[in-house]
């Protein structure tokens, strides 16, 4: 996260107008225990770009999202990160990840500040102490998701809707010009949602671009630019955002008979 002063930190941390794009898949299909769960997916993601993706459970959201980021392989097709393909792309920095709730403790007694600063991890040698810079970056993510004030508590003791404030300030500490966020509010507290979607906006109004796995957009409706709605592992609807909802909300928290839950 860059230390500027607050009339520049309004300035892109990229070029949206630009060729390139964030995000492309062409042709994707990923495979899971002998089960396409993608089938065929082509999708598009300009630069500066706020995208819902949304669906039933089993519906392939947090797969394709997994795929994006290089968690799952592709059985066909591919995926480029900023005109790169995943299997070369190195530049991470660039991307801001958080996972469903739930995966911040695992076990391992880090504090807040030892999560939020491995975020730094892809622009630091291994082994080299933080850097001032790093610091303040770490300091002002804590800060962004109000968090600072229990920067020394262990990550496991914390709440989930805490937890997942910390995912998301893991994931906004390296400034990141791609945020990609799976459920980011499922099962998160009221003022955590609030604290997130103001994140949220400040990154989006300095162009960040956002790629949002959501079941209910709540508070984020505002912001999203388009919705691309996935049913049985293809894309049914990709356009403004409003008139989507019909596809994307029918029996918003259950299955299909056709895919169960955990290809959600």
């Amino acid at each position: 996260m860059t230390q500027q002063n607050p009339a520049s930190s309004l300035t892109p941390a990229h070029h949206p107008g630009q060729a390139t794009k964030a995000v492309q898949v062409a042709d994707l299909s990923v495979d899971l225990g002998g089960r396409l769960v993608l089938r065929g997916v082509d999708l598009e993601v300009r630069q500066g770009e706020v995208v819902a993706i949304l669906g039933t459970n089993g519906s392939g959201k947090s797969t394709l999202i997994r795929t994006i980021v290089g968690l799952l392989p592709a059985a066909r097709g591919q995926v480029k990160l900023f005109g790169t393909p995943v299997p070369r792309f190195r530049q991470w920095q660039r991307v801001g990840y958080v996972p469903q709730r739930i995966t911040a403790a695992g076990g391992v007694p880090a504090t807040v500040q030892e999560v939020v600063s491995s975020g730094l991890l892809s622009k630091r040698k291994l082994f080299r102490p933080l850097r001032a810079a790093d610091r303040a970056a770490v300091e002002q993510a804590l800060e962004i998701v109000d968090m600072a004030d229990q920067r020394k508590d262990a990550i496991a003791e914390l709440s989930g809707g805490q937890q997942q404030r910390v995912l998301i300030a893991r994931a906004l500490v390296a400034d990141p010009e791609l945020l990609i966020l799976d459920e980011p509010t499922a099962g998160v507290d009221l003022a955590s949602q609030g604290i997130f979607t103001q994140a949220i906006r400040e990154r989006v109004a300095r162009g960040t671009t956002v790629m949002m796995v959501s079941h209910d957009l709540g508070p984020m409706d505002a912001l999203i630019d388009r919705s691309v709605v996935l049913r049985r592992g293809r894309i049914v609807y990709d356009g403004p955002p409003h008139a989507s909802q019909t596809h994307a909300h029918v029996h918003p928290h259950g299955s299909s008979q056709d895919e169960p839950g955990w290809l959600s």
